[in-house]
């Protein structure tokens, strides 16, 4: 197995070459305080004024001026090509828990390969961060503190089945799959969300004003 790049008792602040708010990253900063790049998004994180401890990735979109501009031995070039800049962070990131910025942008095919890289790394806890949406892999366990009326999209990457507490429409005994039954447009009832699943297959999506309570819960 190869050796972890990045390992911390810290969460991690994964930043990608999407569009990236200074203010976004400035606030996972505070809850995340390493930063690391992949590939392109070394570039996105220069920008802002901060230096990524680490940048991850086939080295294939990161600028001349990024390489330059950061000490050689941060820039870690995973070259294989079967697997996208973000699994390669992934797989190399030891970390409680990572907040990925700068993945769900204006590309659905960008999209759909990191909400499939989070089925590939079941073991780590990410958490993507979009304009208006945040999403995670729904561990085995989850208990989460939401508003009335917040949304609660599950959206099942493969065939899965689970049980709910605290949703308007109650998920026990649905057998979920992409190609079927999906969970988008639920709601939180008040209080504490409990959701268990058979397999780690089911993505949660949130509203962006959840982050708070969705990184309490999977530090939990």
């Amino acid at each position: 197995m190869k050796a972890m790049i990045v390992q911390t008792s810290e969460p991690v602040a994964l930043i990608g070459g999407g569009a990236v708010a200074p203010a976004d990253l400035a606030e996972v900063l505070t809850r995340a305080p390493v930063l690391v790049a992949a590939d392109g998004g070394a570039d996105r994180a220069l920008a802002a004024g901060r230096m990524p401890d680490a940048v991850v990735g086939d080295m294939d979109s990161i600028s001349e001026a990024a390489r330059a501009a950061i000490p050689a031995a941060r820039l870690h070039c995973v070259p294989e090509q079967e697997s996208t800049d973000f699994d390669k962070c992934l797989r190399m990131i030891e970390a409680p828990l990572i907040f990925g910025l700068g993945f769900l942008g204006p590309r659905l095919d960008h999209q759909l390969a990191v909400l499939t890289g989070l089925t590939r790394q079941t073991e780590k806890r990410c958490i993507l961060i979009g304009e208006h949406d945040i999403a995670f892999l729904c561990p085995p366990r989850l208990a989460i503190t939401l508003e009335p009326g917040t949304r609660v999209s599950l959206f099942p990457m493969g065939p899965v089945t689970g049980q709910s507490r605290g949703l308007k429409w109650p998920i026990d005994g649905i057998g979920f799959a992409p190609d079927g039954r999906i969970g988008t447009s639920n709601e939180a009832t008040g209080g504490a969300v409990e959701l268990t699943v058979a397999a780690p297959r089911m993505v949660v999506i949130l509203p962006r004003a959840a982050l708070a309570a969705a990184a309490g819960a999977l530090s939990g």
